[in-house]
């Protein structure tokens, strides 16, 4: 599902909303998500999972066109984990 897909299925299943709000809903969800977690935090929604960042530490990579090296600097990335609601959802036979 993409974000478009989402605010026409949220609009669908609220129709005292009008789209646009339904939009504004969804960007202001997913902005304090990442906001949290640029400042460092963590978001957990209960019964879903819960977002946090890992640090990826420095390393030599090579560039594949020319096979020459290249330093790749540290970064801190995104990370998801599902919940254990999410997992049994997910594995339900």
């Amino acid at each position: 599902m993409i974000r478009s897909e989402l605010i026409q299925a949220l609009a669908e299943e609220n129709p005292e909303l009008r789209p646009d709000e339904v939009e504004a809903v969804v960007t202001c969800f997913f902005d304090a998500i990442a906001e949290r977690l640029a400042s460092g935090g963590r978001v957990e929604l209960r019964g879903f999972g819960a977002f946090s960042t890992r640090e990826r530490a420095a390393r030599t990579g090579r560039n594949p066109r020319t096979g020459t090296t290249v330093e790749v600097p540290g970064k801190r990335v995104p990370y998801f984990k599902a919940g254990k609601d999410m997992r049994d959802r997910l594995n339900a036979e």
